[in-house]
């Protein structure tokens, strides 16, 4: 056993320092980017926001209202192959699936799957390898054979929090490395097993170890608001994956319910009791539920959602003088707070 005393810290513990700043509007910054990928070489512009693969989140609607505005999805696991051939016989731009990943496990029932879902749609160019503990040997081993099998695909894997494992997993056949353990909004994996990491440090110190071997990775989890996005972004993330903040939304696909006058949406974390049972028969004996399931109020479409967040994120490039969103970390000095905003008001 050892201590580490050095501060961790997350979203809520700063704020981003102003500074003087030659743009005269929000509308001169520019938030697409554009990445070359270590191991193929190919390269990605678009805006580096990413729905989550999760139920009522990363759906087929969702990826197709995202694209529209040059976001991205990671499409959650449980397609069928048949489904993604409907969806992407249905876009009315082909080029919107460079905006969508495919999701897949890391048993072979998993890995036979992706390989159904590729051979029917080898335009899609992303993978992501999404597993809760991405510490794992086996998760390791199974990139590497993915990235044998699939040389010309950019796949994305997670989730770890420490730049050691970003670097292992880099090396061993990812592009983009998904950082994130327990700051999810239903996410238990904290309070059940004791492990995680605070997500700003988390960040800071794995995009430090993915830039020096030519990698990127996501910021997945712990976002709340618009200036948490931000942030993550100043902190040196390439992508920033939110769940609950495009939970609710029509594109979504929950059923809507009724409760005290209210319209809300079931949100679960994929990892819940709720997700186990629709898809493993239940919670197995060896195991314990680290997810949530709740209500969330009824959203409406995503558009309003999805430019409110980008309007914040403009407008804090504003605040530090950078014109464009690659230019952020650059310009972002973080200041420790006691708190964030005034809650007088707070519903």
């Amino acid at each position: 056993m050892r201590i580490e005393a050095d501060l961790k810290l997350g979203f809520k513990d700063v704020l981003i320092r102003p500074k003087r700043s030659t743009l005269g509007s929000r509308s001169q910054v520019s938030l697409e980017r554009t990445f070359k990928f270590r191991h193929t070489g190919r390269s990605w512009s678009g805006v580096p926001i990413m729905a989550a693969n999760m139920d009522n989140v990363g759906t087929f609607a969702m990826a197709a209202a995202l694209a529209a505005q040059g976001l991205f999805t990671a499409a959650r696991k449980h397609y069928t192959p048949e489904e993604w051939t409907a969806f992407s016989a249905s876009l009315p731009n082909k080029g919107w699936l460079a905006h969508v990943a495919v999701s897949t496990g890391i048993l072979e029932s998993d890995l036979a799957k992706l390989d159904q879902v590729l051979t029917r749609q080898p335009d899609l160019s992303f993978i992501c390898m999404d597993v809760a503990n991405g510490y794992s040997e086996y998760f390791v081993a199974q990139i590497a054979k993915v990235r044998q099998r699939y040389p010309d695909k950019i796949i994305m894997a997670g989730n770890v929090v420490t730049g050691e494992m970003v670097e292992q997993l880099l090396l061993s056949g990812a592009d983009i490395v998904k950082v994130g353990i327990g700051p999810g909004s239903v996410c238990t994996t904290r309070v059940k097993t004791g492990v995680g990491y605070p997500q700003l440090s988390a960040i800071i110190e794995c995009a430090d170890a993915a830039h020096g071997l030519s990698g990127q990775i996501i910021s997945d989890g712990g976002c709340t608001c618009a200036g948490d996005v931000a942030k993550a972004f100043g902190a040196g993330a390439d992508f920033v994956m939110l769940g609950g903040m495009l939970a609710g939304h029509d594109e979504g696909g929950g059923e809507i319910l009724e409760q005290d006058g209210q319209r809300l949406v079931q949100f679960y974390g994929m990892s819940s009791r709720t997700a186990m049972e629709k898809y493993s028969g239940g919670v197995a004996e060896y195991r314990a539920s680290e997810g949530k399931t709740v209500v969330v109020p009824y959203r409406g479409p995503v558009a309003d959602t999805a430019r409110d967040i980008l309007g914040g994120l403009r407008s804090a490039c504003t605040y530090v003088g950078a014109a464009q969103l690659k230019e952020l970390t650059k310009r972002t000095t973080f200041i420790r707070v006691a708190e964030q905003h005034n809650p007088i008001f707070d519903a």
